[in-house]
C-alpha cells in the first residue's frame, strides 16, 4: 500500500461513513508506466488497500470523485475504472483537471457506507485505535448538570374598579 505522500491522512472513519483520501496511480513511492490505463488500475488498486485498512470493500464505496487531466482520455479511463471495481457501480463524478500531484494523471477519492457495528472484530488495528478514541472521549465526557428552573414573578393584580359616570353638567 502507498503511505500518504503529503500532510493528509489516507482513510478517515466519521461514523459509518468512511473516506478515502485521492488515490493516485503510485506504487513504491512512484508512478506505474502505462498512461491513463495503468495509472487508473494501480489507484484502485491503491484505494482497496486503504479500504481494507478500516475493513471496508469496494462494494462498500457509495460515490467516487475522479480527476484526470486529460478529459480526451475519458474512454481509457473508464474502461479501467469499470474493470478494476468489477460489478460495483457507485455514484461518480469525473473532472478534467490541469494538474495532479507528482504528474499523475488520474487521482481517485471515494467514499464508503459501512455501519461501524458491521465492522468485523478482526479488523485492523488502525479501526480499533477509531473505536478506542471514540470510546475514550464518550467516557471523560462531563455531563452538564441539569439547569435550576427559573422562577416565575407573579405579576401583581390590578384591582378593577367601576367607571366614574359623569355628571350631567360636566358633559
Amino acid at each position: 500500500m502507498t503511505k500518504a505522500v503529503g500532510p493528509y491522512t489516507p482513510v478517515v472513519r466519521a461514523g459509518d461513513w468512511i473516506i478515502v483520501s485521492g488515490q493516485l496511480g503510485m506504487k513504491d513511492g512512484a508512478l506505474v508506466a502505462g498512461g491513463v490505463a495503468a495509472q487508473t488500475a494501480q489507484a484502485v488498486i491503491n484505494l482497496k488497500a486503504q479500504l481494507q485498512t478500516v475493513g471496508a470493500t469496494l462494494k462498500d464505496v457509495s460515490k467516487t470523485l475522479c480527476f484526470l487531466t486529460d478529459m480526451d482520455t475519458f474512454a481509457t479511463f473508464n474502461e479501467a475504472y469499470v474493470e478494476g471495481f468489477g460489478g460495483s457501480r457507485p455514484a461518480r463524478s469525473t473532472i478534467g483537471v490541469a494538474a495532479l500531484p507528482f504528474g499523475g494523471v488520474v487521482e481517485i477519492e471515494a467514499w464508503a457506507y459501512k455501519p461501524e457495528t458491521q465492522v468485523s472484530k478482526a479488523a485492523t488495528p488502525a479501526a480499533v485505535k477509531t473505536k478506542s478514541k471514540v470510546a475514550k472521549k464518550s467516557a471523560t465526557k462531563k455531563t452538564k448538570s441539569a439547569k435550576k428552573p427559573v422562577p416565575v414573578k407573579k405579576s401583581t393584580s390590578v384591582k378593577k374598579t367601576k367607571p366614574v359616570k359623569k355628571s350631567r353638567k360636566a358633559r
